[in-house]
């Protein structure tokens, strides 16, 4: 029988399939942070359960971590609570912990790929819906919930009903200008935020072919957005070099030999998919978004769709925007270039490529922070910490930062943020804040101009 990426993946991790109902999965790697599991290891000392495997879990603190003066104690008394809670837990359940500080520490998305612990073919859960950024490996990668993440300290499997299969595939030639960040945004603004519910999605064709690893894990992280349990891209030569030499991938002979496996594992030619969708890449220009879910997308040379629903309404109101208005030259305070879509060094290449040699508006207040640790150490080397500072930025130090709010980076009620995040929900960067999503390349234009402007205009 032809069997999808997702079906030899997950066929391969059942433990035990119950008559009719759900299975048993296994999962092969655990990350967590600080803010969805300290009620999951409250449940397990209530329950006196111990922790199964606790090689298989690695930590990090990111979300309510500061990005300045990382160095100094911790102002904000919930952050700083949250941040021993999990060094406690850590350290009495032997758990491999990246806390702030370590040379490790980063976002949970960004520091895993890059440390080469997330690997094709594995399974791989975490308390953060933005999981799916790791099926950019070809490996199984969904969020999940406090009691879920419990369920995985005390079994290291899952219960669950297998997904339905989707596939999206996007062929042709992209435009200059678009990057990985302009084709999810595409994509779920053509499908809309419901199309993947119930479905893993599968991405194929030459444009996510030829996409660096960094682009795919960017791809991969928004499947949650139009609803998808995860999105995943099967492993290739791309895949390979960039797991090769890293800190915990296999090496050697191992290397050789898991390479073998995970070329067995792209979809059999002629598997069929519950659901398939096909895009011209030719079709896609950059995008931004103009109201509060990722679907309400457009093309930044076109203008607000017209549209009579209570939620589009509504939307609009919240956003100050109006229908048919063009959002070219609408004034931004606020540029973010960060979170665990776009904080990897690519984002920070090609935000330099474009700011170098000029100089930030006045009226922008630009938070660039890294994913990581590796990540900002990886902007020094290349020089690009003085490109940005040169140009009047600042560069902060690695955490989720502005994309949720959640710790000390917020955007003031009222004011407009062009981010590379991944969400523009009421409130989703601050209470009463307009978030606006886009390309690193759309928002380090913004800072510079201090507003929107058609990029396509200005490229060389």
């Amino acid at each position: 029988m032809k069997k999808t990426l997702f079906d030899k993946v997950w066929d391969a991790h059942v433990v035990k399939e119950i008559e009719d109902g759900p299975q048993i999965l296994y999962i092969d790697k655990h990350l967590i942070h600080e803010v969805t599991s300290p009620q999951a290891f409250s449940e397990l000392e209530r329950r006196n359960i111990p922790i199964f495997r606790p090689d298989q879990i690695v930590a990090t603190a990111d979300h309510n971590t500061p990005t300045m003066d990382q160095h100094l104690p911790i102002k904000d008394v919930l952050s700083r609570n949250q941040l021993e809670q999990l060094t406690k837990n850590c350290e009495k359940y032997g758990i491999t912990l990246y806390g702030l500080g370590h040379e490790y520490n980063g976002i949970v998305h960004v520091m895993a790929p890059e440390l080469g612990i997330t690997q094709p073919g594995m399974t791989m859960v975490c308390g953060d819906s933005h999981t799916s950024t790791h099926g950019a490996f070809g490996s199984i990668a969904f969020g999940i919930g406090t009691s879920q993440v419990a369920q995985v300290f005390a079994s290291q499997c899952l219960l669950l009903q297998k997904p339905k299969s989707l596939r999206v595939n996007v062929n042709g030639k992209l435009k200059p200008g678009v990057l990985p960040k302009d084709v999810i945004l595409y994509i779920i603004a053509q499908l809309g935020t419901n199309a993947g519910t119930g479905y893993f999605c599968e991405y194929a064709g030459n444009v996510f072919e030829e996409m660096s690893m960094e682009g795919r894990m960017t791809v991969c992280n928004m499947s949650i957005e139009m609803g998808a349990r995860g999105g995943m891209i099967a492993p290739d030569e791309t895949t390979f070099e960039y797991v090769r030499g890293r800190e915990f991938a296999p090496k050697g002979e191992e290397l050789t030999q898991k390479i073998a496996y995970w070329k067995t594992l792209p979809t059999d030619e002629g598997a069929v998919f519950d659901k398939e969708y096909h895009f011209d890449a030719a079709d896609i220009e950059p995008m931004i978004t103009y109201g509060t879910n990722p679907g309400m997308g457009i093309k930044i040379s076109a203008s607000i769709p017209n549209s009579t629903s209570a939620s589009f309404e509504k939307s609009l109101k919240y956003m100050n925007f109006k229908k048919g208005q063009s959002l070219v030259n609408q004034p931004i305070n606020y540029v973010f270039i960060g979170s665990c879509t776009n904080s990897r060094i690519e984002d920070f290449r090609i935000a330099a490529s474009y700011i170098k040699g000029k100089q930030k508006a006045e009226n922008v207040t630009a938070w660039f922070v890294p994913g990581s640790q590796q990540v900002a150490k990886q902007i020094e080397q290349e020089g690009l910490r003085e490109v940005f500072e040169s140009a009047g930025f600042q560069l902060r130090q690695p955490g989720c930062s502005a994309c949720l709010a959640m710790n000390d980076d917020k955007i003031p009620e009222g004011e407009y943020c062009v981010s590379t995040s991944n969400r523009n929900f009421e409130g989703r960067q601050g209470q009463g804040a307009r978030t606006i999503l886009a390309s690193p390349l759309v928002a380090a234009a913004t800072a510079v101009e201090g507003k929107i402007i058609d990029i396509t205009k200005h490229l060389n």
